[in-house]
């Protein structure tokens, strides 16, 4: 048994270096990627993915947020890095890896909810911040169309996690913060997946491994911050 567990639990093909304010990721090789980051939005090729710990000081009206961005990520050493910023404690990211018939995907993220919003519906922002950044990796090359399919599987896990995760009192859960980011990363070279969706391994195995990243990442902000909890 323990060894079935191994195998469905591999490790991630990237490093991982934690140093507040910064929470870097570094590939081995470019990986392609897809999201709606600040300064890689759309398609892109990266080697570093850097999280960004802010405070809601940093961020003003007159500040020029990519500007702020490319500041910091200079400051890291990491300039063409991938950046992604977020006032959760950095500390608190999660990770989880699963492989299912021999395809492999990793999700590292950071979750905070104090700005949590239900799809469909629009609030005025809190006095906390709060955003959930999502990195996605899927360790076989995907073309463009299953990277679009990936990312919609990896929100669709997001989603179920908050939904499940929820304790309050409201009638309706949340379905993530209106400054969510998510970004798929697979390899450059060799034969790519044109297939996503659910019922595939790869999708299968990208669902499980941000949905039990996101939950993770939930729940510790909810016990965290156990009076925002009770509102969402």
């Amino acid at each position: 048994m323990a060894e079935a567990v191994a195998a469905a639990r591999p490790e991630p093909p990237f490093a991982v270096h934690c140093a507040p304010p910064f929470l870097a990721v570094r590939f081995a090789e470019p990986q392609r990627t897809l999201g709606w980051s600040l300064l890689h939005p759309g398609f892109a090729t990266i080697t570093d993915i850097v999280w960004v710990e802010v405070r809601n000081a940093d961020l003003g009206p007159s500040v020029d947020p990519q500007a702020f961005l490319r500041m910091r990520l200079r400051a890291a050493g990491r300039p063409e890095a991938l950046g992604l910023m977020t006032s959760r404690d950095i500390r608190r990211h999660h990770l989880q890896s699963r492989r299912v018939d021999g395809i492999a995907a990793a999700c590292l993220t950071t979750v905070g909810l104090a700005n949590g919003e239900r799809v469909g519906s629009r609030r005025s922002p809190g006095p906390h911040a709060g955003t959930i950044n999502t990195l996605l990796h899927v360790a076989t090359p995907l073309d463009d169309g299953a990277l679009v399919e990936a990312l919609s599987i990896a929100a669709q896990a997001r989603t179920a996690a908050l939904v499940d995760s929820c304790r309050g009192e409201r009638a309706t859960a949340i379905t993530g913060t209106g400054t969510d980011c998510i970004v798929v990363a697979a390899p450059c070279h060799g034969p790519a997946l044109a297939c996503a969706g659910l019922h595939t391994a790869v999708g299968e195995a990208i669902g499980a491994a941000v949905y039990e990243a996101t939950r993770h990442g939930a729940e510790e902000w909810d016990r965290e911050f156990p009076h925002l909890a009770a509102r969402r």
